[in-house]
């Protein structure tokens, strides 16, 4: 597979599409058997996927162990990236909600991803939530500490704002920045984040580049979700909201009709066309999808496809908040 960059200082070279491993857990619906997970993480890498995003949340925890599971025999072949920031027990795993960035739990924290994943290092670590209880200046100022270390070699920083990313940069220098970028959720164009990652030299990976599912083409308005889905909550995922978004979904099928590729593959190339530093981390649990994904890599969409493409989707407009309120509450900030 192509490679990519995220970051111009201490670069990180990655494939050009990572895999994004949470959908492993129980978020769309029921968890993947531990065995199964493990086969498919195997499987990526053996299909050219050299990026592996995770979390201590997701789960918590199993999903940074299926991850260290699944990576152990090739581990100085990829990088792992995983992320701290919520109140969770690191011994137990018990969430005492809301948010923890303090330097003593991050450090505590970072001991216990080490151990999970079954590595020396952390090759990124990104902040999953800005704490507004905790200065950025002391959350870049432990993680830089724990690189002087050895126990992290690289920082990042989710659904940060941009002068909050400014701020962590001026510290440590921000590797990567990780938001939701799809063509039905554009709005680090808007606010500042692309922008800023571009001025800045970071790398940026978009998670949830297929909406969720929605822009692969497979849901409708007569889809059902398990209640453990958090689609079944969602605003954008309402049966009225579907219908309303389809118009979304014919755009991406009536340029795939014409480059004969799938739905999924012309949103995904869409991305991976905006900039050189995105790398987007597509999450399944199907191996056909997982080949699907990676094949987005080599398709090329023209200049004038792509204008095209972007004209259109800003003429949609899109129906529902992206996620519900009480966690669009923990963005950009």
């Amino acid at each position: 597979m192509k490679t990519r960059t995220l970051g111009s200082r201490n670069g990180l070279v990655v494939s050009a599409i990572g895999y994004g491993c949470m959908g492993l857990e129980n978020i769309y619906g029921p968890a993947t058997d531990r065995r199964a997970a493990v086969q498919l993480i195997r499987a990526a890498f053996d299909r050219g996927v050299t990026h592996f995003d995770t979390a201590e949340t997701y789960g918590p925890f199993t999903n940074e162990l299926v991850v260290g599971e699944a990576l152990a025999p090739i581990r100085q072949q990829v990088s792992i990236a995983t992320k701290f920031g919520f109140d969770i027990d690191p011994q137990s795993g018990a969430r005492r909600g809301g948010l923890n960035s303090r330097p003593s739990h991050i450090r505590e924290v970072v001991d216990a991803m080490l151990t999970r994943l079954n590595v020396e290092t952390l090759d990124l670590l990104y902040q999953h939530r800005v704490d507004p209880d905790v200065p950025i200046e002391d959350v870049a100022g432990t993680v830089k500490t724990l690189i002087e270390a050895g126990k992290v070699r690289r920082f990042g920083l989710s659904e940060a704002a941009p002068e909050t990313i400014r701020r962590a940069h001026a510290v440590q220098p921000v590797t990567a920045v990780q938001s939701e970028y799809s063509l039905w959720t554009r709005d680090v164009e808007d606010n500042g984040v692309l922008d800023t990652c571009e001025a800045l030299g970071i790398g940026f990976v978009p998670w949830s580049p297929l909406g969720a599912g929605f822009l692969t083409g497979t849901i409708d308005a007569t889809s059902t979700f398990d209640a453990s889905d958090f689609r079944a909550a969602a605003p954008r995922f309402t049966a009225d909201a579907r219908a309303a978004n389809t118009a979304m979904v014919d755009l991406v099928k009536r340029v795939a009709a014409g480059k004969g590729a799938t739905p999924a593959q012309v949103a995904l190339g869409w991305l991976l066309a905006q900039k050189p530093f995105i790398v987007p981390i597509p999450g399944t649990t199907k191996l056909h999808r997982l080949e699907e994904n990676i094949g987005a890599a080599n398709l090329e969409l023209t200049a004038t496809e792509l204008d095209d493409m972007t004209e259109a989707a800003s003429r949609i407009s899109v129906h529902g908040a992206r996620l519900p309120e009480a966690v669009l509450t923990l963005s950009y900030r």
